[in-house]
């Protein structure tokens, strides 16, 4: 396996997040700036999209085109609508806990599922809490949220393989997976990879069933199959936070990059990156109508993990 090294695409961030490719554009959050960009294919003049000030992360469409953010520290996520209006679309005070609410993959149908972090972000940087292992969240489409799943350690990147839901869990260096059911209630949970060495964050899903996994200890981003194995590695410049599959082809990995996530380092710097590498295998998705191009909730493979009961690291 020989790795490919990324190219620059754009710099200048505080510190991006969540890439999402839409419509000939690469939507992504810039946490410490506190807004929402889309830039063209050529990386050039982002446009400023949508101000979050409770720091923005996830992001998603809904059927009708209005765009969905999470608000961090708001604890909400919040809706655009095709007006510009912006409104409350879902409250998640009562279950995201004391940390921050933090990415969303949006699916097809409008149902979104947002993973908190169970601990204050500047807090972890300075004192390393052991959080409580926080639960995944179900956000319907009319702005009910749900228990999706408990005792999840830190889930961060999701991305959608057919009807399987495979679930980045940071802090216990694997991936996660879950059956999605016909009420978009999450079953059969098990481990889809287990990853030494990578503390997944971002992730998306390529055409072939594999997914792509940004590695927030290392400067790179790994493809990797079900069971584990990694089929390809392309190396950044700096730590890897989240990833998308974009481009007129599908076939532009793009990488949010940062020498760190820590506000005080990076948001006076503003050293954050999108890096860009060609692969062969394209996302897929990129033909529903009203759905985010590559929010994390492509695909076409089946999952062929294994079951697996997951148990809490010790």
């Amino acid at each position: 396996m020989t790795p490919v090294t990324t190219t620059p695409f754009l710099d200048g961030l505080a510190f991006g997040e969540a890439p999402r490719w839409r419509e000939g554009r690469l939507w992504y959050s810039d946490f410490f700036a506190h807004a929402v960009f889309s830039v063209g294919d050529d990386g050039a003049a982002p446009t400023h999209e949508l101000a979050v000030p409770g720091r923005p992360s996830g992001l998603g469409w809904l059927p009708t085109g209005d765009l969905l953010v999470v608000s961090m520290t708001g604890h909400e996520v919040l809706r655009r609508t095709s007006e510009g209006s912006v409104v409350r679309h879902a409250d998640l005070r009562a279950r995201s806990g004391p940390g921050d609410a933090n990415d969303m993959p949006v699916l097809r149908d409008g149902t979104a599922f947002v993973g908190p972090f169970a601990f204050a972000l500047p807090a972890f940087f300075r004192t390393r809490p052991q959080p409580a292992p926080p639960s995944l969240l179900r956000v319907d489409v009319d702005g009910s949220v749900h228990l999706a799943a408990a005792d999840m350690h830190f889930p961060n990147g999701m991305a959608l393989l057919g009807t399987t839901l495979v679930v980045a869990e940071t802090f216990a260096m694997r991936l996660s997976a879950f059956d999605v059911g016909d009420d978009r209630s999450l079953r059969a949970r098990r481990e889809w990879a287990a990853l030494e060495g990578c503390s997944p964050d971002g992730i998306c899903a390529d055409e072939e069933g594999a997914v792509w996994v940004a590695n927030a200890i290392a400067s790179e981003c790994l493809r990797v199959e079900s069971g584990g194995r990694v089929l390809e590695r392309v190396v950044t410049s700096q730590p890897c936070f989240a990833c998308a599959l974009g481009g007129k082809d599908g076939r532009t990995l793009y990488c949010c990059t940062a020498p760190s996530s820590d506000a005080d380092l990076v948001a006076p710097r503003r050293a954050g990156r999108i890096e860009a590498a060609a692969v062969a295998v394209p996302g897929d998705g990129r033909s529903a109508a009203g759905a985010s191009d590559a929010s994390g909730v492509v695909g076409r493979a089946p999952d062929t993990g294994t079951w697996v009961p997951v148990t809490s690291p010790t």
